[in-house]
């Protein structure tokens, strides 16, 4: 049974909040870099409940800094790209990416204000169309040798959707493998031949059969979890016959991602980041194992369903998500179209902005989302107890976490643990990017 005080400590992650400390010890993502595309690039960021403005100067360099002016509190979303750095518009004060103050042009010549005056800033660092910062004082972690930034840009494709709800429901859906079976049920097949970049569309490896029949059809699974190095390893095993099984090998990422197949040559790795304790966005990585990734191809599939510039969905709480009762009876399970973010979505905010978790009954198909939280409380008791929590990774450790494996193929039902390792095995053989050394260390566990 979870508490309200333990369900407060899980969820709100504002400063201070034991939360918000754990989490502030991870490079986060802010920003898309699409997003500083343009001839101003600049965007106003909030992160874990606190605010920033996000900016390129002239000579490229990021700077991530607080939101309010240090002259006034002037907002700096609306501040001047100007002679190297941010310029507020109150006074003129300007700030460089590291947050000195350059200026202070309506101070008398003789002022030395500048030289004691200085905006609190962030290291930022940009990985293949995403900017990760990192606010929680001290050393950054190194980030982890993880497939989505080995890879190289081309074939790695980023895009973000705002969900508002607490983040804590939002990753618990990805780490929930038996829910697909019926919130993503479809009653009709689609081509797997046009599926590209669709989830739970394509087919499975070595098979003929596509995801959607694989759900439909094997409802029930059986769920087993592990855990890494890195958080946890997930399977759902579904049971095709006497001689087949259909695997499915999905991770949990610590603070708040998973990584799961999107289809035999392409995986997502996603995580769900909190603007506040009611919000949050998830950023995803498609990562290609085999050609470059159709960018445009899936940027234009998605602004199908999510607004610029926030990134919203079209299909929100405000129009019951797209909810038709004929096309629930004929069509999808749903009845809430064929996209599955919607789907997500509209689960994780129907439960409230912050689920009452005192109220839930967890069953068997739960054990991944007992096993995170568990894994959770600990990491947030090592951070108040100033021991590092899971995955803020020194230099020398983060080339060590490869990966994290994950696909869906059907396999011999006596032989499925080496079935799929081999699966993977062979992907990564093929995989043009990736080098040797990085192949044989996918399956650790601990």
């Amino acid at each position: 049974m979870i508490t309200q005080d333990r369900n407060d400590r899980m969820t709100r992650i504002g400063p201070g909040t034991p939360a918000g400390n754990w989490m502030r010890r991870y490079w986060q993502p802010v920003a898309l870099s699409d997003e500083l595309a343009g001839n101003r690039p600049l965007r106003a960021v909030r992160l874990l409940g606190q605010d920033f403005v996000l900016f390129r100067d002239e000579a490229g360099r990021l700077g991530f800094l607080d939101r309010d002016c240090p002259h006034r509190g002037a907002d700096l979303a609306f501040g001047r790209l100007e002679d190297g750095g941010l310029r507020c518009v109150f006074h003129g004060w300007l700030f460089d990416t590291e947050g000195k103050c350059l200026q202070t042009p309506a101070e008398p010549p003789t002022s030395r204000i500048c030289q004691h005056v200085r905006q609190p800033s962030y290291p930022v660092v940009e990985r293949n169309g995403m900017i990760f910062a990192y606010i929680g004082g001290g050393d950054a972690p190194a980030f982890p040798a993880f497939d989505c930034f080995a890879a190289p840009d081309s074939h790695v494709f980023a895009f973000k959707g705002l969900i508002e709800c607490n983040w804590l429901q939002a990753l618990e859906v990805g780490i929930d493998p038996a829910h697909a079976s019926f919130l993503h049920r479809f009653f009709e097949d689609e081509d797997p031949d046009s599926a590209y970049g669709k989830q739970f569309r394509a087919k499975s490896t070595d098979s003929d059969l596509t995801m959607t029949q694989v759900l439909r059809q094997f409802d029930c699974p059986e769920l087993q979890v592990e855990t890494t190095d890195y958080g946890m390893r997930l399977f759902a095993l579904r049971k095709l016959d006497e001689a087949k099984m259909h695997v499915r090998v999905t991770n949990m990422i610590f603070p708040h991602g998973f990584v799961i197949p999107l289809s035999p040559e392409m995986t997502i790795t996603q995580w769900h980041v909190p603007v506040d304790d009611v919000s949050c966005y998830w950023y995803a990585y498609f990562t290609s194992f085999t050609d470059a990734v159709d960018k445009e191809a899936m940027r234009a599939q998605r602004l199908e369903l999510y607004e610029l510039p926030d990134y919203r969905s079209r299909r929100n709480r405000s129009n019951d998500y797209g909810y038709d009762a004929a096309e629930q009876r004929d069509r999808t399970y749903t009845g809430m179209g064929e996209d599955i973010n919607v789907h997500d979505q509209w689960a994780v905010e129907s439960q409230g902005r912050i689920q009452d978790r005192t109220r839930e009954h967890l069953g068997a198909t739960d054990k991944g989302i007992v096993t995170y939280r568990r894994l959770l409380m600990k990491a947030i008791k090592d951070v108040e107890e100033a021991r590092a929590p899971l995955l803020a990774l020194g230099e020398e450790d983060a080339g060590t976490i490869t990966g994290p494996a994950t696909i869906d193929l059907v396999a011999p039902s006596a032989e499925w643990e080496n079935a799929w390792r081999a699966g993977e095995q062979r992907k990564r053989a093929k995989c043009p990017w990736l080098e040797d050394a990085n192949t044989a260390q996918f399956d650790r566990a601990s």
